[in-house]
This record gives structure tokens, C-alpha cells and sequence, in this order.
């Protein structure tokens, strides 16, 4: 759903995340160049890069910066969790109660950001992955109640243009981090493991790579493909007494799914812990 001509994003934050989204919103015509604004605390370079690469509009002078957040019908808090409080708190005087206020930060919760703004704005609190930056990502997202109808289908369509989009209670975003947050960088860990195993076995480090590239790769078409259950489609290729079922065994002999699991309430653990920090500090 493209954005209405009349509306304009702003970037509060331009690190990689940022980045991909706007990539997304150009790529798939939901947001034009010119509709998007971004800018830092004072990467310069930074900024004109994205310009050069993308046409979108940049600030470096306070002033433009104050001017592009005015003027948003959007904005998109994506600097870092350290920053988060001192830089929300500092546009409380420029905003407006029809802007709808989108976060990527990580643990921060709706109402700590509502807190900061002085007031009840409209708020969307997303957690995008990394893989956004190549149209892949999975975002999980939970609207405060100002948020009205045409806010909520216009910030899905936002995140629909990196990936897929889940609307969640605000009370599942931190399991939801230890999911698909934090997600691709166990499946890296994994892939690390398999890609350093076949060369100790006598493979090339490029052939390990695509072998364990394409594996994973097929695994996961597999189960989008068939709508199967992971664990059926495990039970299919493990042959009682073969390779598979070896493999597995010691996987399940050292606590693979429990260590998994664990993992993941982890992430969503210190997302919690984060996002108090901040709460903490705001005191």
C-alpha cells in the first residue's frame, strides 16, 4: 500500500536498520525518495551516502532536523538504546498528536515512550530483524490504542516491504526478540558449526559454504512449501539406525532443544532487562 503523496517519514537514527527499511519502502514503491528524511547525531558522510544512494532527503543542522520532525507524518525512532531517552525526551516539543511514532528500539517499552513524549501519541513498537535488509525480514509489531485504523495498515505495509509482519500484544515482544530478533544469529552460530565440520572433513571452505548454504536454505522452502511440521519433516529423512538419526542423537545427547530454548528465553530476558535500563535511567 503506497504512503500518500501528502505524507513524509522522518529517520531519527540512520544506522543499518535504518537503512534497509528505506531500501524496502523505495523498492517496493510504498514510500518515493523525496517523501523520506533522515539524519544522526553527526555522521556527515554517513548521511550523504544514503542521499547519493537512495535520494532521499538528509539534515545535518539542527534546525532541518527540527523541520523534518515537524513536518512528519511518521517518525521513525531508530537510534540506539543508549540514546533513546535523551533523544525522545528532546523532540517531546516538536511533535504532534496526528504523527504516528514508530520505534525499533530494542526492550523500550510503549509506555516509557509515551512518558518521554509527555503524552499519549500514537505509538507503534516494532523488532525488525537484520534480515530486512535484503526483503526477508520478520518484524513483530503492537500498537498502543491511539493508534487509529489507516495508522495500523500503514505501519504494516512499512515493515511488509523488508519481509513479513505480525501483529502482536505488547507483552510478547521480548519472546518474540528471543524468536526472530535475535533469531538469524543462531542459525549463523549453526551454519558456522556445519561449514567449519566439513572442512575438518576435507572439504573446500567454498564448497562447505554452499553446501551448508543451499541445506539450510532447502530446509526452510521445504517447510514454507509443504506447511509441515519441522518435526515431521525431521521423523521423514531419519532412517532408524542410519546417518541422520546418529547425528541427532548427539544433538539430543547434549541437550540441543533444551539449549535452544533456553537461548531464546535469554534474548527475551535481557530485551526485558534493556528496556528497564532505560526505564531506570529516565528516573
Amino acid at each position: 500500500m503506497p504512503l500518500n503523496s501528502e505524507e513524509n517519514i522522518t529517520f531519527y537514527g540512520a544506522g543499518s536498520m535504518a537503512e534497509a527499511i528505506v531500501r524496502g519502502l523505495i523498492y517496493r514503491q510504498v514510500a518515493a525518495p523525496q517523501q523520506i528524511g533522515m539524519f544522526n547525531r553527526s555522521n556527515e558522510e554517513h548521511l550523504a551516502y544514503l542521499t547519493d544512494r537512495y535520494g532521499v532527503r538528509t539534515a545535518s543542522v539542527q534546525e532541518d532536523k527540527d523541520d523534518m520532525l515537524r513536518r512528519a507524518s511518521i517518525i521513525c525512532l531508530a537510534m540506539k538504546p543508549k540514546d533513546a531517552g535523551e533523544a525522545i525526551s528532546r523532540i517531546r516539543p516538536l511533535v504532534n498528536d496526528d504523527q504516528l511514532i514508530v520505534s525499533f528500539i530494542a526492550g523500550l517499552s510503549i509506555s516509557t515512550i509515551q512518558q518521554l513524549l509527555g503524552r499519549k501519541l500514537p505509538v507503534a513498537r516494532t523488532m525488525p530483524n537484520t534480515s530486512s535488509s535484503i526483503g526477508q525480514g520478520m518484524t513483530g509489531i503492537s500498537f498502543s490504542p491511539e493508534v487509529n485504523e489507516e495508522q495500523q495498515r500503514t505501519a504494516v505495509a512499512f515493515f511488509e516491504s523488508v519481509g513479513a509482519v505480525t501483529v502482536i500484544g505488547e507483552e510478547q515482544q521480548e519472546i518474540l526478540t528471543g524468536v526472530s530478533g535475535s533469531g538469524p544469529a543462531y542459525i549463523y552460530y549453526m551454519m558456522e558449526a556445519m561449514i567449519a565440520a566439513g572442512v575438518e572433513g576435507g572439504l573446500s571452505s567454498e564448497q562447505s559454504r554452499l553446501l551448508t548454504e543451499q541445506t539450510v536454505l532447502g530446509a526452510v522452502m521445504m517447510m514454507r512449501e509443504t506447511k509441515e511440521d519441522p518435526a515431521k519433516l525431521r521423523k521423514d529423512i531419519t532412517s532408524p539406525n542410519g546417518s541422520t538419526q546418529a547425528a541427532i542423537k548427539v544433538l539430543s545427547d547434549g541437550g540441543f532443544t533444551e539449549h535452544v530454548k533456553a537461548a531464546v528465553h535469554r534474548a527475551a530476558e535481557r530485551s526485558r532487562e534493556m528496556g528497564e535500563d532505560v526505564r531506570k535511567a529516565l528516573q
